[in-house]
């Protein structure tokens, strides 16, 4: 092979040899594209409670069924505890029983002849009916029974107090006058006493978070905010935290007078006392936990308010403003309703053609009510609420919000 020939083979080999590196290189390309369109996948949250609230879309839906499961408004008293009231202490007045999750245990909330009809006070009872002990000091009036808790776990109870206008003997089963009282001793049904012994507990003006454990021992009070009120109470389901709504006093009688149910700003409270505000808007809708104890979540008129209650660095909220969607679906159910109600001749004037004239619709009412029983499922009930000599819901109306990721999350 001459020197000529030697020199042209050496060029056509490095050609090829430049071809293989070009198609090398876009094949590397093309497999670091793939892998990353499959990174940008890997990256939706297998659970919702890993996206903060702040990064979560949501589906609106109204007027959908009620959420199955909802429990009775009627105050149910567990019949071995009201046999106990009936035959030993007929000079109390069981108001309701609250059992523990565990069903081992149960509150006896009631009210004596020298308390006030707005407060009461608590007793701690197995649940077949045997009185444990004394949970609450006559130094301490219990308010709001909605607000008397058990924690999922059964090992702490939770409930709203303040300082009584009169500290009296507490309230037991009567003894015989030739009977000595007995200390209450640690065995799990002691003999109920006229004067049990009460280790010292600070007392407040205005309603405290109270907590004990499930013995009905170490109580103390969780916020010390005195001139706030704590009300509408709500345990974690994994136990590490209350919700709740306060407000100052004088917001509570401001609206008191004008008939309104109370509106107090959301709060997150661990068990530690630490406590975290979560909106700086009074709301009146009770907060609700997500089933997986991650978020929050309570009502501003028809917005709902979402807020990541886990223990992270670095918390998120969202508000998700539905005005609109709501004012569009009052009106229609509003239409249909009268449809339903009127004959043809009488439906020309009717609703929605004279709302204009007349303002909002009439099944346009607030949130009042929020229940989250699956994480990707938050349902909103809507009312007009008349608070009166009692509390009068009416257009009870339910909706739906399906909840998931935004899709920023996803390209992350």
């Amino acid at each position: 092979m001459t020197r000529t020939q030697r020199v042209g083979s050496y060029r056509l080999l490095s050609l090829r040899a430049v071809v293989l590196t070009l198609i090398n290189l876009t094949l590397v390309l093309l497999t670091l594209s793939c892998r990353s369109d499959s990174d940008s996948q890997s990256l939706r949250p297998r659970q919702l409670r890993d996206v903060p609230a702040s990064r979560l879309a949501f589906n609106f839906q109204a007027d959908v069924a009620a959420p199955t499961g909802l429990g009775s408004d009627e105050v149910k008293r567990i019949p071995a505890i009201q046999q106990d009231f009936d035959s030993r202490r007929s000079n109390d007045a069981l108001l309701r029983t609250v059992p523990s999750p565990d069903g081992q245990r149960a509150l006896a909330l009631y009210g004596t002849v020298d308390e006030p009809t707005t407060t009461f006070r608590i007793d701690l009872y197995s649940s077949d009916g045997n009185f444990i002990r004394n949970v609450t000091p006559p130094t301490l009036a219990v308010v709001f029974q909605d607000s008397v808790v058990w924690s999922a776990d059964s090992n702490f109870i939770a409930f709203v107090g303040r300082r009584s206008n009169g500290a009296q003997p507490s309230p037991t089963p009567p003894l015989d006058f030739g009977q000595q009282p007995v200390v209450p001793s640690e065995s799990p049904t002691p003999t109920p006493t006229p004067a049990p012994a009460f280790a010292p507990l600070s007392v407040f003006s205005t309603e405290q978070i109270y907590l004990c454990n499930r013995d009905g021992y170490d109580l103390h009070p969780m916020t010390t905010r005195d001139g706030l009120i704590y009300f509408a109470l709500s345990w974690a389901s994994d136990s590490h935290a209350l919700v709740a709504l306060a407000c100052k006093e004088s917001e509570w009688d401001a609206r008191e007078k004008q008939f309104l149910t109370p509106a107090g700003r959301p709060r997150l409270i661990l068990l530690t006392g630490e406590e975290r505000l979560l909106d700086d808007q009074p709301s009146q809708t009770p907060p609700v936990w997500s089933p997986d104890s991650s978020k929050v979540a309570t009502a501003f008129d028809v917005d709902i308010g979402i807020y990541d209650a886990a223990a992270i660095k670095a918390p998120t909220q969202a508000r998700i403003a539905l005005h609109e969607q709501m004012l569009t679906a009052s009106a229609l159910f509003d239409e249909k309703s009268t449809t339903k109600k009127s004959s043809p001749e009488t439906n020309k004037n009717s609703a929605p053609a004279n709302l204009a004239m007349v303002g909002l619709p009439v099944s346009f009412n607030p949130v009042v009510r929020l229940e989250w029983p699956v994480p990707e499922k938050l349902y909103a009930e809507t009312a007009y609420v008349s608070l009166r000599s009692e509390l009068i819901k009416t257009f009870s109306r339910w909706h739906l919000l399906t909840l998931s990721p935004q899709a920023a999350v996803l390209k992350r």
